[in-house]
């Protein structure tokens, strides 16, 4: 009987242990800066020029009609014509004086207001294309988990590290 207990019972069988899950990769949760490059592009600006022009015209007339250069070309005509001859000669010299010197008087009037030039100082713009170099992004090279890559940034990166979380840039 002490046989047949032992057949009875059966061994007790070990099992096998269940294989240990795969570790887990570990990554670093920054990535090195290897190195970053501007990306330029060339752009045409409008710009506003400006200079200063000198500018000469003739200046407004007080006199339109030349009264001054008359009265004092016929009042000269006048005294130099009475010079001459005597009598009624000297009457018709004296009024043909006045005519002549009233209207060189005139014409010399004229002439000074012609001459009489005013300066004045005005300001020309014009819009002017300029062509500037502008920067646009960065292309910035790094290494992560042993890899290197490349990422195109709108802002220049601040440090010497990106962000990255489970093998990926966080940015």
């Amino acid at each position: 009987m002490a046989q047949a207990a032992a057949v009875a019972a059966p061994a007790a069988a070990v099992a096998p242990a269940a294989p240990k899950p795969a570790p887990k990769p570990v990554h670093a949760n920054h990535a090195k800066i290897l190195a970053v490059t501007p990306i330029k592009e060339t752009v045409s600006e409008p710009k506003q020029v400006c200079h200063q022009e000198q500018v000469v015209h003739q200046a407004p007339v007080q006199d339109n009609n030349r009264i001054a250069g008359s009265v004092i070309g016929g009042v000269v005509g006048g005294l130099l014509g009475n010079q001459v001859g005597g009598g009624n000669g000297k009457k018709a010299a004296t009024v043909l004086g006045a005519l002549a010197g009233g209207l060189a008087g005139n014409k010399v009037q004229e002439g000074m207001q012609e001459r009489d030039q005013v300066a004045s100082t005005r300001t020309i713009c014009n819009t002017e294309n300029v062509d500037k170099e502008k920067v646009v992004g960065y292309n910035v090279r790094y290494s992560l988990d042993g890899k290197t890559g490349t990422v195109r940034m709108d802002q220049k990166p601040e440090g010497k590290t990106l962000p990255a979380k489970d093998g990926k840039l966080l940015i």
